[in-house]
């Protein structure tokens, strides 16, 4: 396609035919993806529209809201901090928060917080904006809370309540807002200072995309039918939602301003400039793939490694797993923070790990195949897991392998 940019190594033409793909089959607007293998960047591609309206297209330093792939930026922040021993997994939160231990979260540990098992997947007092710009008041709201079920009996993904209290951890350790200790831990020392932030500067606002959440036609003929009928995991998740008062209620739908049917407020300054470790980071996807890279150190002689092996290898095994994920209702694990994910879906290797976002964004890596993989975009996909994504993910696996994209069995998708 003449509006696709970018470069593909002998070998990984069919990321780039996929990547196409997606623009002609797949609905894409404007998008990047980029992919390290084995100490050489071999797929670094963008192409589309950052603004249909105006036609302004997705340049080489074009920028999109990551949503959740933000909550691995946070989890490789506290992976740096327990390196150079500011955080202990293993040690309770209230080492670090005293007045956390309200309300009977005082045995809850890091790792317990990071991998979603703290019953802190949702926050129960109403969130306004107001609330998310000024840290001592969220603090307060949160040592409020109390868990939802024992601490460490059971997961569910804190969509938002995650990002909140692993941010006020954070800056308890450190001082500074999870925003800029991940720029000075992560970005900086990876020359990403200008392309990957959480709290994005007002200097780089003109490179930010502009976002398409699902348009009127894909709810009425696609989201409401799943809703009403839907059997797949985004049916249970939407009937979830609107009953009310769910786990799963509970964890997406505060605050208002930024729950599902807030995607249309990350395209406004006042969001993208806040610190929301859960869902605000601003980047491409050259900048994703960089640190995932740096964190398996794929990324060759130029890239520095983020931290040693041994720091990184306890990330292959699920550290959580459940069959039913209480916020998500499906199958869904955790290590420190990454998420580890079904083999049928970005990786066959239950090494793999990372973080996809709502619409589609992805920051993964896979130790196994040698990959580390960045996707970004900004045509919303309503599904939990974008087909145009996986579509990327699997052209990478079979060119990194020199092998077809190998469907896990079911037998295997819970076995770490």
């Amino acid at each position: 396609m003449k509006n696709v940019h970018g470069e593909v190594a002998p070998g990984f033409e069919r990321v780039a035919t996929v990547f196409e793909e997606n623009f002609r089959a797949r609905g894409e607007v404007g998008a990047s993806v980029c992919v390290f293998h084995r100490g050489r960047k071999v797929v670094d591609l963008w192409g589309g529209y950052a603004d249909k309206r105006t036609k302004r297209p997705w340049e080489r330093d074009t920028v999109s809201v990551l949503f959740s792939s933000t909550k691995g930026l946070a989890a490789t922040t506290a992976l740096l901090l327990a390196r150079a021993g500011q955080l202990d997994y293993d040690a309770p939160v209230a080492r670090y928060w005293p007045e956390f231990a309200r309300h009977g979260k005082g045995d809850i540990t890091v790792r317990t917080l990071l991998n979603h098992r703290a019953g802190l997947s949702a926050v129960d007092r109403r969130m306004s904006l107001d609330d998310l710009e000024s840290p001592d008041r969220l603090a307060r709201i949160l040592e409020a809370q109390a868990p939802m079920w024992t601490p460490g009996s059971a997961q569910g993904y804190g969509a938002i309540a995650w990002g909140l209290y692993v941010g006020e951890l954070v800056r308890r350790v450190t001082g500074e807002r999870l925003g800029r200790a991940f720029a000075d831990l992560v970005a900086r020392p990876l020359g990403l200072a200008d392309d990957l932030w959480i709290g994005t500067p007002e200097h780089a606002e003109r490179r930010v995309a502009r976002l398409y959440p699902a348009d009127t036609w894909t709810r009425l003929t696609k989201i409401v039918p799943r809703l009403v009928t839907g059997r797949t995991h985004e049916g249970r998740v939407y009937r979830a939602v609107a009953k009310g008062r769910t786990p799963t209620a509970r964890a997406l739908l505060n605050p208002p301003a930024l729950g599902p049917a807030g995607i249309r407020a990350y395209d406004s300054r006042r969001v993208r400039a806040m610190d929301l470790p859960f869902g605000g980071g601003v980047g491409h996807a050259r900048g994703l793939a960089t640190v995932y890279a740096a964190l398996l150190g794929v990324g060759g002689p130029d890239l520095p490694t983020l931290a040693p092996e041994e720091a990184v290898t306890p990330l292959y095994a699920r550290q959580s797993w459940t069959e039913l994920d209480r916020v998500l209702l499906k199958p869904l694990g955790f290590s420190q923070g990454f998420i580890k994910d079904e083999l049928h879906l970005f990786s066959p290797n239950p090494e793999a790990f990372g973080h996809p976002g709502a619409g589609g964004a992805l920051g993964w890596a896979d130790p196994v195949a040698g990959v580390a993989i960045g996707y970004v975009m900004n045509a919303m996909d309503f599904r939990i897991r974008s087909p145009r994504a996986l579509a990327l993910a699997h052209a990478v696996q079979e060119a990194a392998t020199g092998r077809p994209w190998r469907r896990a069995e079911a037998g295997d998708r819970g076995q770490g």
